[in-house]
Order: structure tokens, then sequence, then C-alpha cells
């Protein structure tokens, strides 16, 4: 394995995911034990400093915490108002606000949208999923005159959208040749099924089994190479896609992956006994306490504001079943990160505080791809590839672009 700067790290033999094992992984400040991607630079001029198993040249529980829908909007009609004020409980609103705000998130000024690359073109559609609801998909591909080199399917994290700011990414990665494919999770988005609330997260995994298998055996897309890019709570969801079915995809991306939930976000222990037990009376409850993370998922306080326009997001307290089914999901990826098997780019900002970096650092350790990169930019919220400074943003996709185009070559 060709490393690119030592580290001090722990042995995966002795370093446990679960809280039950070790009481926390940071002992010492977080840059002395990995590598990061450092500021230090003058005028943002990121260095990069990467780890990983080839000789390639030096080339993220996903949510935007909004304010509560009973504040108003600045800058919007009393209308535009009163419609975010409805209950978003169930698809049908969701989908009405969505198309009210529509106007008014494409004049956002942030890096993802200002100057947004032309001529990608884009199809939305539905489609009823094995467990009879409707699925909102959606694509973005490149601009006619360019040459499609691959697929990149995306997966989004807990109470997000893929109608927000992946709009923005989507269309960035499709202008260099990529078509994208992108999806809401059953209770999420425009999709169907009760907002914020997951009964299995096996289901949220065969959906996209389902939905994605469907989409590859498109004729267009025969024989190109196919990426599936999972943030936060879908990066846990990309990492049982890919443990279900190991040689479906050509490579794996995670950002900020949800391996396990932080414990500065973690309820304790006593209140988690109370959830799992009350999550078998009732599951949908909104009972989890919860504390305010918008400070914690964006670090780029313009971008904070803009981020209450995500107006489909989930920003209420957690469902007790869905809060059981997130701690499960992440205790059974921890006993199979040696299966992950597939090429493997992770992404992680070191100042995350809702899915732990040092966790990406323990599956880049344990997984058995032959083929594995870690990139950690120091500083970085957990919104990473949204949520950071404009020139930071494209610093990024530039990384995952390179790796995307030098396994396509």
């Amino acid at each position: 394995m060709d490393l690119s700067l030592k580290l001090k790290i722990q042995s995966p033999a002795t370093f446990s995911l679960t809280h039950r094992k070790f009481h926390s992984p940071i002992v010492r400040p977080l840059k002395h034990q990995i590598p990061i991607i450092s500021t230090s630079t003058l005028n943002l001029k990121f260095r990069t400093f990467i780890i990983s198993s080839q000789n390639h040249q030096p080339t993220t529980f996903m949510s935007k915490f909004n304010k509560k829908n009973n504040k108003a909007f600045e800058g919007v009609s009393e209308e535009l108002n009163l419609i975010a004020t409805q209950n978003l409980d169930h698809a049908p609103a969701r989908r009405r606000v969505r198309s009210a705000f529509a106007e008014a998130v494409q004049q956002l000024d942030h890096p993802l949208f200002k100057g947004a690359p032309t001529g990608i073109i884009t199809q939305e559609w539905y489609e009823r999923n094995s467990e009879g609801l409707e699925i909102f998909l959606k694509s973005w591909m490149p601009p006619p005159d360019v040459q499609i080199k691959g697929a990149v399917y995306f997966s989004h994290g807990y109470g997000d959208t893929c109608t927000f700011f992946f709009e923005g990414i989507a269309r960035r990665i499709a202008d260099s040749g990529y078509g994208v494919y992108a999806l809401d999770h059953p209770g999420f988005g425009l999709s169907q099924g009760l907002h914020g609330y997951i009964p299995s997260f096996d289901d949220l995994v065969d959906n996209v089994i389902e939905q994605y298998t469907k989409i590859k055996r498109r004729p267009e897309l025969r024989g190109l190479p196919c990426f599936i890019l999972g943030q936060s709570m879908g990066g846990a969801i990309t990492l049982k896609v890919h443990l279900k079915e190991p040689h479906a995809w050509d490579g794996m991306i995670l950002i900020a992956p949800m391996c396990r939930i932080s414990e500065d976000v973690k309820p304790p222990p006593p209140v988690l006994k109370a959830i799992t037990l009350l999550s078998r009376v009732m599951p949908k409850a909104k009972l989890v306490p919860q504390k305010d993370l918008s400070e914690l998922f964006i670090r780029d306080l313009k971008t904070r504001k803009m981020a209450d326009y995500n107006v489909t997001g989930y920003n209420d307290k957690m469902r007790l079943k869905t809060a059981v089914e997130l701690l499960k999901a992440t205790e059974e990826i921890e006993a199979q990160l040696d299966k992950v098997s597939s090429p493997l780019l992770i992404i992680h900002g070191a100042a995350d505080k809702v899915t732990d970096p040092l966790v990406s650092q323990f599956l880049y350790e344990r997984a058995s791809s032959k083929d594995k990169t870690l990139k950690l930019y120091e500083a970085g919220y957990h919104c990473i590839l949204e949520g950071e400074p404009g020139d930071r943003i494209f610093h990024i996709f530039d990384d995952i672009l390179s790796w995307l185009d030098s396994r396509c070559s």
C-alpha cells in the first residue's frame, strides 16, 4: 500500500465503532492522528494529502436541519410563507411546497447554483416500487455534444432530498461527462411515505437496488462504468447495497458516511434504551430528543441560512422507529467492514461532529478493497459538498471527478 503520509492510527483489532467498546476515539487533536487536507496555505489554496492504495496521481446522516416551518422566510411573499407552514407528513403536500418554492431556490446566491452548467438534460419521473410506494427519480445527462464516460447514482442522507443542493452537484458531474441519477428515499423529499419515518432500513437499501437496477438496464447505459455515491445516511445505504450485491458497481464514493453516529449527537444510553422500548408500541411518534444541529452541519454562515429553503427536508424530532433503525444499521455495517471490496473513495470533513471522521479512517483500514482512497479536509463540516466556501467545494469536485475519470479510462 502506497501511503503519501505516515499515519498514527490505532490497530483495527483494538479500535471499535461501538460505544460499548471504547470511550472516545479522539484522544489527541485530530490532525495529529490522520492526514488532512490543510487550509494552512494562503488564500484558501488547499494542499492535498491523499491516502491511496493505487498509484493514481493526486488527483457525507445528511440533513439540512432547517429552521422550523413556522419561522418566516426572508424575501419571499406572505403567500409562500403560508405554504411553507403546512403539514408535510405526506408526499402531495411536499410536492406542492417544492413547486411553490422552485423559483426562489433558483435565485439563491450559492456556488452550486450560481453559474451552474447549461445544456444539461434533466428528467423527473415517478416509479411505483415493490412495496407500492411512488418513488421520485431524477436524471441529469451531459449536453448532446459531450460523450458519456459513465453513470453516477446518488443516495441522499437523512432528512434530505435529491432536489435541493444536489441539483447543483449533479449538474457539475453531468457537465463532466457522466449521467447522474438520483432518487428520494421512501418517506423523504417527493417520494411517498410518512415524512421522516424509516420502518426498516433494509427497505431503503432494497429500494435503491430495485430502482437503480432498472435504470442500469437502459440501452444507453449498457457497458458503461457505474458508480454509486452516498452521503451521510446515504453512505450507510450505499455500503449495505454493496454488501448485498458486491459486484454490481464499479466503485463507491462515500461522503461523510454514517458508519457510526457521533457521540456528540447521540442520546445518552438510558434514553436510547427507552427509545427502543417505546418504538415497539409507538414507532411513528416524534419523541427522540434532538439538539439543534444546524451549526454542526454547515460551516459557511451564508449557506446555513440558505438551507432553510430546502423546504421538503425533514427537520422535526426524529421518529422512534427511525432512530432505532439508524442505530441498528450502523452496528450491522461495523460488523461487515472487512467485506467492503469495491473501489472506494471516502471524503470527510475533519471537523465533522455528526458522523465521526475517525470512523471513515477505520473503514479505510478495514475495507478489503485493493483500490481505496481516503481524503480528509481540515476544518470541514458535515455538509462538505455544499456547506463550505466556494473554492473548497470546487476543490472537492475536482478530487471526485479525477477519481471517476481515472476509473473510466
